[in-house]
């Protein structure tokens, strides 16, 4: 299942992607982006947002695979990249 991704480091709280899709996506208690709600995210608003975004703080994941290929998890805040915490 596709899922919207926020990488917190990444963003800059701009707001870009609440303006576009406020369906998808709203602002964390300390003003940066955060994904509000993962059903139905192959839309156009939230293409838009993702492409709107100027640090390229979004993406969507595939939460039945191992994204970890995908970025760096390093700076990942998923909870499937847990085992970073080992390191």
């Amino acid at each position: 299942m596709k899922k919207l991704n926020v990488n917190k480091e990444a963003c800059i709280g701009c707001g870009a992607c609440v303006a576009i899709d406020s369906a998808h996506f709203d602002f964390d208690e300390n003003g940066y982006s955060e994904v509000v709600n993962n059903e139905n995210v192959d839309t156009e608003e939230a293409r838009n947002a993702i492409s709107s975004c100027p640090t390229s703080a979004i993406s969507y994941i595939d939460d039945n695979e191992n994204h970890e290929e995908e970025h760096n998890c390093e700076n990942c805040d998923h909870k499937c990249c847990e085992h970073d915490e080992e390191n």
